[in-house]
Parts: structure tokens; C-alpha cells; sequence
């Protein structure tokens, strides 16, 4: 079966790598962009996957079941598999962050509330083979001495072993390298302009038209103008950042995360300086996609969050600054994966919004079980 892939972001590329190890599809990926998703880019990243931080957020997910969170614990499981086997097969170290997430808790009207429902998560998540713990301040003062438990009246945190943090970008490159190697065609440069439908479907280029059995939609807001989906641009602003001196406790390094503003240790190691900070959440006013542009109150915002979460970052030095477009699904859940009609060859597998690095192996299998049932 021939399978023709639109979008080579993360998503992408994982899709085309499950793919890839099945000899009954023949795969091509087409992308706008002129090669594989840069590393550490700086500016307005062109793609979702260049501006993404990487965050494996499951276990800590406040989800008890369900689609969503077994999607979720899907991703880390696969990541945790597939990563080895990429860095064996292509020969590129993919930063793989494995010491856990750190999650502060703060005090307000139903703090209560919240904490009965992380105990309760404790609970439950051993049967789902991931383990939750709730640390309070004196702990959190031993273990991690570069958070300030006074900031915002925090009364805790929520630590997830078993959560993950990866670099978005050298895992795609990773995936493409290792999918070219089982054979998958990669066509950067080639932007897709829309759909033809029929018994065998394509896709129009700005150099002609691709035809195949199947097309699979993985292009991020830019799957909008292929289908009828109302995506919507979400941006972030992140920032990376260099201390004089590593922080916290040598050879411990998780991400730390507070008021949905995350601290992400670029290395792992006991020498570590360099951290990401990041992201903000900004919407667009009306639904013009690629209209949106980063706003300085709410990165200032973010900073200061920061700042008061980890006060050593205010003597940091700005190694890059940069933002990028999410695309979120309008009115309904996201991931999208669907076919576009009942009868159609159109699979779309899209709009994942701020979570596409963590389910994309979950969307990648289901394509491949969806893409089995086609005659």
C-alpha cells in the first residue's frame, strides 16, 4: 500500500517510523520546509515541533482514565523503548531527560480539594505502572534547594518518576534518519497545496501531483487548508538561559514545573548551566492563522513566574529567546484522527495541540491499525 505522508514534524515522522517497519506500505513524507526541523533556533520557529519543549507530561496528568491519558502513558512507554534503539541506529545522542517531573502545589480556595484528588491519583496509578509522590516543603528544600517553597504560598509538590522530557527536535531528526534507513522517502521543500480525491488520492505540490493508496494530514495548522478542520494558533514564548554555577542537587535535575510555567535542564549532567524556561499560552482574538504575534507582557509574565519559582535565574544570561504556533482543534478534543469521510482515503492525524511530542507514538499506532483495516 502506498502511503503518503503530508507534514514531517514530530508526528510526522513518528507515523512514518511505526510505519516503516511494516513491508506492506510504501512510504513517501512530503514537507514545506527545506529539510529536517532545526535544533535551538531562535526567532519565530517555523514549525510547532522547533518551538516545543518536549514535556512528557502523563502520570502527573490529573486524569484518572481515559483516551486521553492512556495516550499519554502510550508516548513515555514507546519513547522509553524506541529512544535506545534510535541512538543505537542513527548514532545521535537524543537528550532524554528520565529523572521525573516536579510539580508545585499552591495554596487556594479548594487547595484541599486538589490534594485529596493527588492522593487519590496516588492510588490509582500503581495499576497503571507509574508511581505518584507528594513531597512537602521540608523535603522539597533537601532534595531540590533552588526552588523557593515561600513563592506563591506553596504547600507542596507533586513529584512523577516516571514522566519524561525529550529534545523534540533531534528525536524527529532522529526518526527521519531511522525511517530513511527502512526505506521511507522523505521530499522536503514540496509544499502541499491541497487533496485529490478518488480511488487513489494525491496530494498537489508545488511541483506536481503525488498520488497514492492512502494520505495521512500530519501538518499542523497547515492541515487546515487541506481539510475542513477549524485549527486554531495557540503561541508560546520560551526562553533558553545560562547560570554561572549549576543549581539544585548535583546529578538530580528534573523538570520543575509551577502555574504551568516549567524549568527544563538542557543536560542532565552534574556540570549542567543551561536551562529552558518556558512557555507562555496566548490565543488569538480571531481565527487568522499565522496572524498571532508574541506579546511582551505575557513573557514577562512568564519570567517573573519564573524568577519567583527559582530565584538564582534572575543572575541568568539569555542564550536564545523564541515562540512558535500550536494548532489547537476548535470546539472539540484534540489529538484529531480520522478519516474525512466513511469513504474516503484521507486520514488525519492532527491537532494535538501543546501535547504533540508526548502523543504522537499513540497517534503513529492508531494510524498504522486504521491504515491495516483499508482494503
Amino acid at each position: 500500500m502506498r502511503v503518503l505522508i503530508v507534514g514531517c514534524g514530530i508526528v510526522g515522522a513518528t507515523i512514518a517510523y511505526e510505519l516503516s517497519g511494516d513491508d506492506r506500505f510504501d512510504i513517501t513524507v512530503v514537507d514545506r520546509q527545506p529539510g529536517p526541523v532545526e535544533a535551538d533556533g531562535a526567532g519565530v520557529c517555523p514549525t510547532s515541533t522547533g518551538a516545543a519543549l518536549g514535556l512528557l507530561m502523563a502520570a502527573i496528568a490529573k486524569k484518572e482514565k481515559g483516551r486521553n491519558l492512556k495516550m499519554r502513558l502510550a508516548g513515555v512507554d514507546w519513547y522509553d523503548r524506541v529512544i535506545p534503539e534510535l541512538i543505537e541506529t542513527t548514532g545521535l545522542e537524543i537528550p532524554y531527560n528520565r529523572q521525573g517531573i516536579l510539580m508545585l502545589q499552591y495554596q487556594s480556595d479548594r487547595f484541599e480539594d486538589d490534594r485529596r484528588q493527588w492522593e487519590a491519583l496516588m492510588k490509582i496509578r500503581p495499576s497503571q505502572s507509574r508511581r505518584l509522590e507528594i513531597w512537602y516543603p521540608n523535603q522539597i528544600r533537601s532534595v531540590c534547594p533552588q526552588i523557593d517553597v515561600t513563592h506563591d504560598r506553596a504547600w507542596g509538590a507533586v513529584y512523577s518518576p516516571d514522566d519524561r522530557q525529550v529534545h523534540p527536535a533531534i528525536l524527529t531528526q532522529a526518526l527521519i534518519n531511522a525511517a530513511q534507513q527502512r526505506g521511507v522517502k522523505f521530499e522536503f521543500g514540496r509544499e502541499a497545496l491541497g487533496v485529490t480525491l478518488g480511488k487513489n488520492p494525491g496530494v498537489k505540490t508545488t511541483t506536481g501531483t503525488i498520488k497514492s493508496d492512502v494520505v495521512v494530514i500530519s501538518a499542523g495548522l497547515g492541515s487546515a487548508k487541506m481539510s475542513t478542520l477549524d485549527l486554531r494558533p495557540v503561541l508560546g514564548q520560551a526562553i533558553q538561559v545560562t547560570m554561572a554555577e549549576p543549581i539544585g542537587t548535583p546529578g538530580f535535575q528534573p523538570i520543575i514545573t509551577g502555574h504551568d510555567v516549567h524549568l527544563i535542564p538542557v543536560n542532565q549532567n552534574p556540570e549542567n548551566l543551561d536551562y529552558y524556561v518556558g512557555a507562555t499560552v496566548e490565543f488569538e482574538a480571531e481565527p487568522t492563522i499565522g496572524a498571532l504575534k508574541p506579546d511582551p507582557t505575557a513573557f514577562d509574565t512568564l519570567w517573573t513566574q519564573a524568577c519567583g519559582m527559582i530565584p538564582a535565574l534572575e543572575s541568568a544570561t539569555q542564550v536564545r529567546r523564541w515562540s512558535g504556533l500550536r494548532p489547537r482543534p476548535n470546539g472539540r478534543p484534540a489529538p484529531i484522527i480520522e478519516w474525512t469521510d466513511e469513504n474516503s482515503k484521507i486520514l488525519l492525524a492532527t491537532g494535538h495541540y501543546r501535547n504533540g511530542v508526548l502523543l504522537a507514538p499513540a497517534t503513529a499506532m492508531e494510524v498504522r491499525s486504521m491504515l491495516e483495516g483499508v482494503s
